[in-house]
């Protein structure tokens, strides 16, 4: 029978506040500073003083292998540094901090409002309220300003003054910081009313305070879930995102973060940049691998490069990919079977076990591989991060192109390359499930090009139907995306200007896909718009000539753009014709306002594009959906790569 890996224990509160004042309970360094308003803390200390439950901890046992650099919690002695805890808090950590920081740590509270706003506050309980069983509990519990005055008319009235003991006895404010050890306190009271002679009534009061609320925070349970030391990184990290699930998410970077820096090295440092301030006074400023990615091959006009998204996980992703890929050729040197082999993979597990002297040997290439990556899409007129039919296809395109770096000079080599991220495309491949994919194109991608292997299984696998043109609508489809780049990339030259779309014009002409039949004609004429704003009748243009094209039909819009703007020559319509037939537009349809026609005409002309990219015969038999079905396939619920019947 399987061991338990975790055990759940009720502890005292008090003996757990305790630890966390003495470094023996601490934090893992990838969890987030305390946050919580003043209004979460009055609703938390008032269940406390109600013996409600407040939710169960989960911490972590020190000494296994998972070794996270820990951090005290916040407001704790600053000596701790060097304490050793014997466990981490998991899940836990906003309500530690709170009580800590209200009843232990003897010092006003940081915290701030409901809309963020920073101050700072005593809690009191207001004991006549406490022991009305009519008053909400939450309305007992008084945040005081720092100063202990409660004051009115926007802080010109002071209302009640707590700043000494005996102002406190009088207006029978109990502070929160004497919770746990309320006997000192208790003695002052009686001395206090013993004077006035009411020591009976106040000392039977403050018995019945302490019975229905101050033994509520001593003998206060928390239950706690503890994770034994032998638990493994994976599966911290999936305990950590299903407790967490209202907060800041957690991924492999987070936990890497937290086990390298236990070894000294601060990988945010690397990711997120740096400043240091140096002894001489000069403020250093060290850029990190996230903003150089977001200038990376950027245009002036662009906001951010093309590789602008990807995440410091698709960055180590491809780290694992070389990392695992290694380990593989060790053991296949060593003799190991098949079976035996370790998979070359950048799933989690193989994130969370990558040893930093390996990041630190890759971390150079992945960051060259990426570089190049946005190089290598520029190349094919993808441009924008919006336009961009994969982010995910990005990790392998940057470790392919780290491994093969100066051999792509090839032609033969970088047309087989440009041919696999096609087929990865328009075979709407990478849109779910992508992790083993990644890790068969990293290696099959790399033997096709380098050493004549078989065609990669994301070339093989891919089938394209040439009615799936009709249902591409909308950039949720990744097609749809590779489909405006490919027109660019093919020669497309603007009907008003006959530019080609380079990388300048793009950007200065405010290029993007429009319909060739626009909508307003195609409306007027009852054409249903699941049929016109399909990709058939969508092109890259200029922002200027769109809205010349207005809502017209083409022969009227074409008739304007021969005669040219005031002033100037326009163009003849030999010229026109020319542009037109660089979209794979037929001039005569379009100048008869032969809707059907132009649309059977240009998706036959689109498919051969499509076969040219991919090396692939496109399929031209009729889909196994309904055409109202198929319509929809791009608007709502599907995602990219999710088209059934569509794309094997």
């Amino acid at each position: 029978m399987a061991q338990a890996t975790f055990q759940t224990n009720p502890r005292l509160l008090s003996q757990l506040l305790t630890e966390c004042h003495s470094g023996a309970i601490q934090l893992p360094d990838f969890q987030r500073s305390w946050v919580w308003d003043i209004d979460r803390i009055v609703s938390l200390i008032a269940s406390v003083s109600r013996s409600f439950p407040v939710g169960a901890l989960m911490a972590l046992e020190s000494g296994g292998d998972v070794q996270f650099k820990p951090r005290p919690i916040e407001g704790a002695p600053s000596n701790l540094d060097v304490v050793l805890p014997s466990s981490l808090l998991l899940d836990g950590q906003q309500r530690m901090t709170s009580l800590y920081q209200v009843t232990l740590r003897g010092q006003v509270v940081n915290t701030e409002t409901i809309k963020h706003k920073p101050i700072k506050r005593w809690f009191f309980i207001d004991m006549v309220k406490a022991l009305d069983g009519d008053t909400d509990r939450e309305e007992a519990i008084v945040p005081v300003p720092e100063d202990l005055m409660i004051r009115s008319d926007f802080g010109r009235q002071i209302d009640v003054d707590l700043s000494t003991l005996e102002a406190q006895f009088e207006n029978l404010m109990f502070p929160l910081t004497e919770v746990f050890d309320s006997m000192q306190w208790f003695v002052g009271f009686t001395n206090f009313w013993a004077a006035r002679d009411k020591s009976i009534e106040m000392g039977s009061f403050f018995k019945d305070f302490n019975e229905e609320v101050l033994k509520n925070f001593t003998t206060y349970q928390v239950p706690v879930i503890t994770l034994s030391k032998s638990t493994s990184k994976e599966a911290v990290c999936v305990v950590f995102e299903k407790v967490n699930t209202g907060g800041k998410p957690l991924d492999a970077f987070e936990l890497i973060t937290a086990m390298y820096a236990a070894e000294g090295y601060q990988l945010r440092d690397d990711w997120y940049g740096s400043t240091k301030t140096l002894t001489s006074g000069r403020v250093e400023h060290k850029q990190g691998i996230q903003q150089r990615f977001q200038v990376a091959v950027k245009a002036p006009a662009a906001p951010k490069g093309i590789i602008a998204d990807v995440s410091n996980t698709d960055f180590l992703h491809v780290i694992s990919l070389f990392y695992t890929r290694a380990l593989r050729q060790a053991a296949v040197r060593e003799g190991k079977t098949d079976k035996e082999l370790p998979q070359v993979t950048g799933k989690r597990q193989a994130l969370l076990n990558l040893p930093l002297a390996s990041y630190e040997e890759y971390k150079d290439r992945a960051e060259k591989g990426f570089i190049l990556a946005a190089k290598f899409l520029h190349t094919l007129n993808i441009y924008r991060v919006f336009d961009l039919p994969y982010q995910s296809q990005v990790v392998p395109l940057a470790a392919i192109l780290a491994d093969l770096g100066s051999s792509l000079e090839d032609a033969t080599k970088r047309a087989k390359l440009v041919r696999w991220y096609w087929n990865g495309v328009f075979g709407e491949l990478y849109g779910s499930a992508t992790e083993s994919r990644i890790a068969k194109d990293f290696i099959e991608v790399i033997d096709w090009i380098n050493y004549d292997g078989p065609e990669p299984s994301t070339v093989s696998e891919t089938v394209f139907r040439a009615d799936r043109l009709k249902t591409m609508r909308m950039r949720l489809s990744a097609a749809y995306k590779g489909m405006n780049a490919l027109m660019m990339l093919e020669g497309a030259k603007d009907f008003r200007s006959g530019q080609k779309y380079g990388f300048a014009v793009f950007f200065d002409e405010g290029v993007d896909i429009h319909h060739i039949f626009p909508q307003d004609w195609c409306k007027k004429e009852g054409i249903d718009s699941k049929v016109y704003d399909s990709i058939i009748n969508k092109t890259p243009l200029s922002s200027r000539t769109n809205r010349i094209i207005g809502g017209v039909a083409p022969s009227e819009y074409l008739g304007k753009l021969e005669k040219g703007a005031a002033g100037s020559t326009g163009l003849s319509s030999t010229e026109i014709d020319s542009f037109l037939e660089t979209h794979l537009a037929d001039p005569k349809l379009l100048r008869a306002n032969d809707f059907a026609g132009f649309m059977e005409d240009r998706q036959e002309k689109l498919v051969r594009l499509i076969e040219a990219a991919t090396g692939k015969q496109v399929t031209v038999e009729e889909q196994a959906v309904s055409a109202d079905w198929a319509g929809d396939l791009d608007e709502e619920f599907m995602t990219e790569g999710e088209v059934p019947g569509l794309v094997t």
